[in-house]
């Protein structure tokens, strides 16, 4: 397992890019629970983020596409508006192991070119 972050590093109503051997991903904290998915639009696969760490809209009440504005529902990445509607964020597995966000190695292998 490889640990991402402390689940206290990420506040509530926030959200944390993160990266392991290049392999890109964030982090919403969202009622106190916490949602993590690819950082990867499913309509180009470019990245969601504004700014860094800021993968959500104005309000804080779902995540938002840098590229085209697509806006995603928190709590499963369904898209709801944009040219991905109907599409939805991966999300990544995770557990919380002693305050920790872990995830799988298998998920978090570095990405090879070909």
């Amino acid at each position: 397992m490889i640990t991402l972050l402390a689940v206290d590093e990420l506040e509530e109503g926030r959200s944390k890019g993160l990266e392991h051997n290049n392999r890109h991903l964030f982090a919403v904290k969202k009622d106190d629970q916490i949602f993590l998915y690819w950082n990867r639009c499913p309509h180009l696969g470019t990245p969601l983020e504004w700014e860094e760490d800021r993968f959500l809209d104005p309000d804080g009440a779902l995540i938002q596409c840098s590229t085209h504005g697509a806006l995603f529902r928190i709590e499963d990445g369904h898209c709801l508006a944009g040219p991905c509607q109907g599409k939805s964020l991966q999300p990544v597995p995770f557990s919380i192991e002693n305050g920790l966000i872990m995830v799988e190695d298998k998920y978090l292998q570095p990405v090879t070119l070909s």
